[in-house]
């Protein structure tokens, strides 16, 4: 044993060396990583913890691989300390670039999310900051990519390319015919014009009607009133014409419209719409002083149209938003129906008329000559 010692000393020695070193650095992961879990609750409460268990397996993992490459000269001859010299200088570059990245991309996007939670706390708009967060962690993780790439010879000219000006103009140019580019421009028209925000209820068309949620790289998002979500990518919106009911005013004017029969009294129906609409409790007053002065009614109503079976009676309904106005709606029809009922006001549905036309049957003995 005395003999094996003295002979491989320096190896034992350095086997030491390196398992003390690993051990040292697995301990110092994981106090660190308690003290990262600490530190974010503290600052960030509520969030969970992926980002970091996925550092700390990183973490270990690399401590792991550069250990047994150390490891791994002991066992092989001196001219190939070359290339395991090589391979762990590559390791560890990579790691190191891969531990930085998500350690950047992650620390943003915590900053970013508690931006947008204060900003919606004090009740101001977080569009650009949820905007933003994509843009600056998907950029933080494309240098990353890129900085990785710069270490393989092969594929050293493919970053210096993106890195460079060239490089990007050329890249702009080649992705410029896809969709993705045209959703990302389109994402920041939206966000550069504010043609609506997260917030927003918008109305593309009679099913695409909701509250926008989120705008991200790619697509909008919103629920509608059925509590489904819609996306819609980005470049699709901006070309689509739609009614931002939040944009200046959220002031609301609806236009209810009732059928009733022609024998009906129009005059007494105007006077149901007109009190069953002014005594709701979600209508407002919007007249101008100049209106009251002159006694025009809160609500106006008139005769709009005269169709085949029915004549079509309107009220202009004020209320402070979209949602308050369609249960004004709801309320005035199903109230003015029953006025109407009871009034004998009748709300026709269409009548249809059929002849039935019976031809004679003719009497074959008829013609016939009589003896």
């Amino acid at each position: 044993m005395k003999v094996f010692f003295d002979t491989y000393k320096p190896q034992l020695f350095y086997a030491l060396i390196v398992l003390v070193t690993l051990i040292a650095l697995l301990v110092f992961t994981k106090i660190l990583h308690q003290w990262l879990v600490k530190k974010k609750e503290q600052k960030f409460p509520g969030e969970n913890n992926k980002t970091l268990n996925l550092l700390k397996r990183l973490l270990n993992s690399l401590w792991l691989v550069l250990g047994i490459i150390a490891f791994s000269f002991l066992f092989v001859e001196k001219d190939e300390y070359n290339i395991l010299q090589s391979n762990f200088r590559l390791i560890m570059y990579l790691g190191f670039i891969a531990i930085l990245t998500i350690v950047s991309a992650s620390t943003i996007n915590l900053w970013f999310k508690n931006k947008i939670k204060v900003k919606v706390t004090i009740g101001d708009d977080p569009t650009a900051y949820k905007f933003l967060r994509y843009v600056v962690v998907v950029s933080i993780c494309f240098v990353g990519i890129v900085f990785g790439l710069l270490v393989f010879p092969s594929l050293r000219s493919v970053a210096q390319t993106a890195l460079g000006g060239a490089g990007v103009v050329a890249i702009i140019i080649g992705v410029a015919s896809q969709e993705a580019l045209a959703n990302l421009v389109g994402g920041i028209f939206i966000i550069s014009f504010k043609p609506f925000k997260i917030g927003d209820i918008i109305k593309i068309s009679d099913t695409m009607v909701g509250t926008v949620t989120d705008i991200t790289l790619r697509h909008t998002v919103m629920r509608n009133f059925e509590n489904k979500m819609i996306v819609i990518p980005n470049a699709v919106i901006n070309k689509e014409k739609l009614i931002n009911y939040d944009l200046g005013e959220s002031k609301c004017c609806d236009r209810i419209e009732i059928g009733i029969s022609y024998d009906s009294d129009v005059t007494l129906a105007k006077k149901i719409m007109q009190k069953e609409c002014e005594n709701h409790p979600l209508i407002i007053d919007n007249r101008s002083e100049v209106q009251k002065q002159d006694g025009q009614p809160i609500v106006k109503i008139a005769l709009t149209a005269l169709n085949d079976s029915s004549v079509t009676i309107r009220a202009w309904a004020w209320s402070k938003d979209y949602v308050d106005s369609f249960d004004l709606r709801c309320d005035i029809l199903e109230s003015v129906k029953k006025q109407f009922e009871m009034n004998g006001i009748e709300i026709p549905y269409p009548y249809r008329t059929l002849v039935m036309k019976q031809e004679s049957v003719k009497d074959p003995l008829a013609d016939k000559p009589k003896n």
